[in-house]
């Protein structure tokens, strides 16, 4: 429990305004997007505003051995930013400047509430981007981005958020300020503390400002859609693509489930008789985009594609991205609880990997559509449930468990881009074994030895 005098010290260090204990103001943070998870109260929720503010705060749980949990927008999918021990929810929303946006370095110094598509929308004005683009970008905030190293449509070709990051300044779990990294393109002093605390999940440390990396705005864009009868020719597409030095921006699967359930609510004009169906886009100078296009043409009508269709203006081409982007609200309308989960294989084992989770939904007798990334293998098999039926529950747990099974016999990994949190920390020895569980547990004793900083995530005490 938190003592009265711990939360007398956190008000004065925070002021009254920036401390809520009311139960109805609770309970919106006992929840983030993660469904049919055991929901834990906090005790007190906090908006602090400044880096000093966040070490004062650590240092008062420290006192206390009372755990914070850090939180953005609450978009995380693996239930990374809710509590598990009740105690501390730390909302970083009011933590929301772009400090600056250097377009002669091509970089930006960000706080942690930053929403993702604001910090887009600053770079634009200097013909800049920021290509890390995770589902949620008009809602999803960078700390949440960074913490659990987001990717998104542009993953292929421009990487995840990990590849973004080159430096932060965070408080540690005693709460000291520590600041590293820079705007150098070269920079190798020491140990690569960047690359330890992106993704890991507000577990080892709250960061509280964030140095990235932009990218020149493309100057032109293509958007192929092709049609396949046959899971595997779409699969034996995607790996000619890439064979032929076409490395798209964006690279997409629906399977003939997902494409349905999007036609029915979108009608966005999507051939439902189709067994899979491929979104490529291309991007960069215009020169090269009409060629790589027409490249990509011809390798999906080589690879068998029933049709192939080249967005011939923006209008055709914000339709053809308007069907993927509805994927999981259209699959989501169909029944009370959507379990979405992002097992990842290698690109050659997709179409394995989606029999697999066809098989998996009918030994199971559950209803699941699949969508993903296809060009960087990270799929998203979207289980449709009611969290109220206990019984299809305990095989919704079943099949998830047999669905990272498949996905790490196939050389795979458990999150492409969703991270761990509390719902995948018991499949992390599939992936690691033992030994590197233990490993990750040795991290997280040596930086946070308290376990004060969001406990019940990613690894767990002893």
């Amino acid at each position: 429990m938190l003592k009265p005098e711990a939360l007398q010290e956190i008000i004065k260090v925070l002021g009254q305004d920036n401390v809520l204990t009311e139960k109805v103001d609770l309970m919106t943070y006992a929840y983030d997007a993660t469904a049919a998870l055991k929901r834990v109260l906090p005790e007190v929720v906090i908006t602090p505003s400044t880096t000093e503010q966040v070490a004062e705060i650590v240092k008062i749980a420290n006192k206390y051995s009372v755990p914070i949990y850090p939180r953005g927008s609450g978009t995380n999918l693996s239930g990374g930013t809710v509590p598990v021990e009740s105690g501390i929810v730390m909302s970083m929303l009011n933590m929301n400047q772009i400090l600056e946006v250097d377009a002669e370095n091509l970089t930006a110094w960000v706080q942690p509430g930053v929403i993702i598509q604001d910090l887009n929308d600053a770079a634009m004005e200097h013909g800049l981007f920021y290509p890390p683009d995770p589902g949620t970008v008009t809602t999803a905030t960078m700390g949440g981005s960074v913490s659990e190293s987001s990717g998104g449509l542009r993953g292929l070709k421009y990487g995840v958020t990990k590849q973004y990051v080159m430096g932060m300044k965070l408080v540690r779990g005693n709460g000291d300020i520590i600041k590293w990294g820079g705007k150098t393109v070269k920079n190798v002093s020491g140990y690569d503390l960047t690359a330890l605390f992106t993704g890991a999940e507000g577990t080892l440390g709250i960061i509280t400002e964030i140095l990235v990396k932009l990218s020149p705005t493309p100057e032109a864009k293509k958007s192929i859609l092709g049609v396949f009868d046959d899971i595997d020719k779409a699969g034996s597409a995607i790996s000619a693509i890439i064979r032929n030095k076409v490395i798209p921006a964006t690279l997409e699967i629906m399977d003939n489930m997902t494409i349905r359930t999007v036609e029915n609510y979108a009608h966005a004009g999507l051939p439902v008789d189709a067994q899979a169906i491929l979104l490529c886009e291309v991007d960069g100078y215009k020169e090269a985009v009409e060629r790589e296009a027409t490249l990509v043409e011809k390798i999906l009508a080589e690879e068998g594609a029933t049709e192939v269709k080249l967005a011939k203006d923006d209008k055709e081409r914000d339709q053809i991205w308007l069907a993927r982007r509805n994927a999981l609200p259209a699959l989501a309308q169909l029944k009370p609880t959507t379990v979405l989960e992002d097992a990842t294989v290698p690109r050659s084992k997709i179409p394995a990997m989606i029999k697999a989770i066809r098989q998996i939904a009918e030994k199971y007798d559950l209803t699941i559509g699949t969508f993903g990334h296809a060009g960087d293998g990270n799929l998203h098999p979207t289980i449709l449930t009611d969290a109220r039926n206990s019984e299809e529950m305990e095989r919704v747990e079943k099949a998830v468990a047999e669905i990272f099974d498949v996905a790490i016999s196939l050389g795979g990994t458990l999150s492409g881009e969703h991270g761990i949190g509390m719902a995948k920390a018991k499949f992390l020895p599939l992936e690691f074994g033992e030994a590197g569980v233990n490993l990750l547990r040795d991290i997280k004793k040596a930086l946070d030895p308290n376990f004060i900083l969001n406990p019940g995530k990613m690894v767990r005490r002893d």
